[in-house]
């Protein structure tokens, strides 16, 4: 006999409903026609049978700080309000003492983790970086210090420091580096990248990053931005490449899609209405069903404001992101979210979702359960943990 929820899913998503009931994967075509449907619930319901299935009830949130270090940048990107050539009005550039004074506040405040990245400055030397990484991881070993985007450490690698990728990554992690961050994903689709992201680096580069992070033990999260000039099929595309990469290294430990924000942008993209709530809420379903080999789906409440990111975790998503307590680039961009929340905030958010709130690490794993908090210092390929459930 039929459950309820099954009475409620229309006739076209009853076969993708059954694959996901039996734990199947489902194919690009029936991604595309989840895409397709405007019915938001049978989609959040479908999401939920796999959120519930990988993390129960439970809603979890980093306590965590955003440290943009500088946005000078060499690169010129159509989506970007944040990054800036140095004579610029809005550029800046902190020196490695105010950023060491804003991770101290952050740590009196009780982050565990420092989240940093900034534009692909040009002339910044290699000492700089290694000995910023060392310095704050002195301040607190337990502290989790999860740093540069792919675009970022390729510019490292290729015009900083001039060696291999492998060993730039090597490099920053004997620093103390304990994760990277999964931003300059946008679309991967290089006609979509060429028209917003131009002279950034290509796909294949950017998951040639993740690859060789997470063959050294270690582990990343991934995005997409979008909402701007992209297709649903551009869509499916990147989820597809992501989902390849996760069935090779299982090194992702989460997903967070968020909106393009176009009233800063290039002109050619201010045109652009943001994504709707019912835009963002059946993207972050969908993603939650096609990524069957991601643990995680975070809801950016930057992006989203955090009452449509405590509705998202009723459509696939477990994890609310971070207190964050100062972000720069979205709001750069014109999100008129607020630039931080707190630790009560967030639980209250969760609760009022009806899940169980719950402080988790960089690599999603819950602090104060019963697992193991691993030490965020350095590791070796041999040291290689497993993904995080």
């Amino acid at each position: 006999m039929a459950t309820i929820a099954e009475k409620l899913i229309p006739e076209p998503l009853k076969p993708i409903f059954g694959k996901v009931k039996e734990g199947q994967r489902i194919t690009d075509a029936e991604c595309l026609e989840l895409y397709r449907s405007n019915d938001l619930n049978a989609l959040g319901m479908i999401a939920n049978l796999i959120r519930e299935r990988k993390n129960g009830n439970v809603g979890t949130y980093i306590h965590n700080l955003y440290v943009n270090y500088s946005n000078h940048c060499i690169l010129r990107c159509q989506f970007c309000a944040f990054g800036a050539r140095k004579n610029e009005a809005h550029a800046f550039e902190l020196t490695t003492e105010a950023i060491e004074q804003r991770v101290r506040a952050g740590l009196e405040m009780g982050v565990t983790e420092i989240h940093m990245v900034g534009g692909l400055h040009p002339s910044l030397k290699p000492e700089w970086y290694l000995d910023l990484i060392t310095r704050l991881r002195a301040l607190d070993p337990a502290l989790y210090i999860k740093a540069f985007t792919a675009v970022e450490i390729r510019h490292l690698a290729d015009r900083i420091f001039k060696c291999s990728l492998r060993d730039m990554l090597s490099r920053l992690r004997d620093a103390g580096l304990g994760a990277i961050t999964g931003g300059g994903a946008e679309i991967f689709d290089q006609t979509i990248r060429d028209q917003i992201c131009r002279g950034k680096e290509t796909a294949e580069e950017w998951a040639e990053v993740h690859r060789t992070w997470h063959e050294m033990g270690m582990r990343s999260t991934a995005t997409m931005l979008f909402g701007h000039i992209e297709t649903h099929a551009h869509r499916v595309d990147h989820l597809r490449r992501l989902r390849e990469l996760q069935d090779i290294t299982g090194g992702f430990v989460g997903f967070i899609p968020f909106a393009f924000e176009s009233e800063n942008a290039r002109p050619e993209l201010r045109h652009i209405a943001h994504a709707t709530a019912f835009e963002q809420l059946r993207n972050l379903a969908i993603s939650r069903i096609y990524l069957d080999n991601f643990d995680h789906i975070t809801a950016y409440w930057v992006s989203l404001g955090l009452p449509l990111a405590s509705l998202a975790m009723n459509y696939g998503v477990d994890d609310l992101h971070g207190t964050i307590m100062e972000e720069k680039i979205f709001h750069m961009a014109g999100a008129t979210t607020p630039t931080l929340q707190t630790v009560h905030a967030l639980e209250k958010a969760i609760t009022e979702a009806g899940r169980t709130p719950m402080q988790r690490d960089t690599w999603y794993r819950r602090i104060g359960s019963t697992w193991a908090k691993p030490s965020p210092t350095m590791r070796t390929e041999k040291q290689a943990e497993p993904a995080c459930a």
